[in-house]
């Protein structure tokens, strides 16, 4: 427990930080599970629709330090690769 006003200070703004972070990143967690969805669907439109918001959100998070900016481009690298390989499924009639 903390024992002067700083570190009292410095408490409350760590755990607003926390709770920032962790949204962030279940943000980041859902955009990147909804593009691997439509990857084993081989919805490739969709796919790349979604690519282009998971870079972004990414990027976004890379540049205020949420997650680590190498990290956040090997995941764009490992994705864009799945959806280069991706054969889009022929339309039913």
């Amino acid at each position: 427990m903390p024992h002067n006003l700083s570190a009292k200070k410095r408490l409350r703004q760590n755990e607003v930080r926390r709770l920032r972070n962790k949204s962030r990143v279940s943000e980041l967690k859902t955009v990147r599970k909804k593009l691997l969805r439509a990857i084993n669907d081989g919805q490739k439109q969709e796919a790349e629709t979604l690519y282009r918001e998971l870079s972004k959100r990414l990027d976004q998070a890379a540049s205020i330090r949420t997650i680590h900016k190498n990290s956040a481009a090997r995941t764009k690298a490992r994705i864009a690769l799945k959806i280069k390989a991706l054969v889009p499924k022929p339309a039913s009639p």
